[in-house]
């Protein structure tokens, strides 16, 4: 990679931070990305400023020959895109090439639908979990806390770990959230999330009260991380019964959506609790609608008790 390339990435890198908010991790995907375009189109003697629509296309049939998953390829084509809207506005570009691109169709597969049932199980073996010694009685407010908020909320994953300690108050029925592109909103909690939050705070605000996040860590990010969340559910979903359904984090967002929408919640309110920036995400829930209409009819209509 050329060091003229070098430098727009990271002047491309430091504004999606500074004027985006995009995440650590979304910045980091699209400074590899790039960085892989930058080394390819060096191979075709051109660099970066230079790149037209078909020198983007080949660095996309390159990816598609490799056998590269149809969300990776979408995923370069989202960075280059933005990349180069950058460039035209910095007036470095007076074109975007990667807007004559086709997005690859990607079929994003929902998690598994977890039932009331299930989650009911989950807490309850999060309220088994062992408190014997500080640590562990510590481990168990923590979890109890995090999976209420998450299931009551829909929070993402790396909105729950880096929550700061300041968006939740006790006397406040909900959540002060940043989300995506610095999206500011305010998600209700339940009252056995408020309940579980309350008993995580007598803990945590008596032994990590400098912290400035609500579930902190002595790690780098001085918050929990999404992996060991992630890690933490899973070994609990197992000791649950509940290992045959692949519990995640994004499962729990899924499982609340997904019940707000069986019982009875409109999209667009759905939407704003979700923090989805286009209604259009959100419409992944209209089967999961129709399909309980359907459900509902053949339970009430006369035949259906034949």
């Amino acid at each position: 990679m050329t060091a003229a390339d070098d430098r727009l990435i990271r002047l491309f890198l430091d504004m999606m931070m500074a004027e985006r908010g995009v995440a650590e991790h979304t910045r980091a995907a699209y400074a590899r990305d790039l960085k892989a375009l930058s080394v390819f189109l060096q191979n075709r003697g051109v660099n970066l400023r230079q790149a037209q629509a078909d020198d983007l296309a080949a660095h996309i049939s390159d990816m598609r020959a490799r056998h590269l998953a149809a969300a990776t390829v979408a995923r370069h084509l989202s960075a280059c895109r933005h990349f180069y809207k950058f460039l035209v506005g910095d007036g470095v570009r007076a074109d975007n090439p990667a807007l004559m691109l086709a997005r690859p169709k990607t079929q994003r597969p929902l998690p598994d639908t977890m039932q009331v049932e299930d989650v009911d199980r989950l807490l309850g073996a999060a309220q088994n979990l062992p408190q014997d010694t500080p640590a562990r009685d510590m481990a168990r407010r923590r979890m109890i806390c995090m999976i209420e908020i998450l299931y009551a909320s829909g929070l993402r994953v790396s909105e729950l770990v880096g929550l700061p300690r300041q968006a939740v108050a006790a006397d406040r029925q909900f959540i002060h959230i940043r989300g995506k592109g610095g999206r500011e909103r305010l998600v209700p909690m339940s009252q056995p999330a408020l309940k579980a939050l309350l008993a995580w705070l007598d803990w945590r605000d008596v032994h990590e009260d400098k912290s400035l996040y609500l579930f902190p860590s002595r790690g780098k990010t001085g918050h929990m991380t999404r992996q060991r969340f992630w890690q933490l559910l899973t070994a609990l979903a197992r000791q649950a019964g509940l290992g045959h359904l692949k519990i995640s984090p994004h499962g729990l967002r899924h499982a609340f959506a997904t019940h707000l929408v069986e019982n009875g919640a409109d999209l667009r309110s759905v939407q704003q609790m979700l923090g989805h920036a286009d209604i259009s995400t959100t419409q992944i829930y209209t089967h999961i609608l129709e399909r309980h209409k359907r459900q509902l009819l053949q339970q009430a209509h006369p035949l259906a008790r034949q």
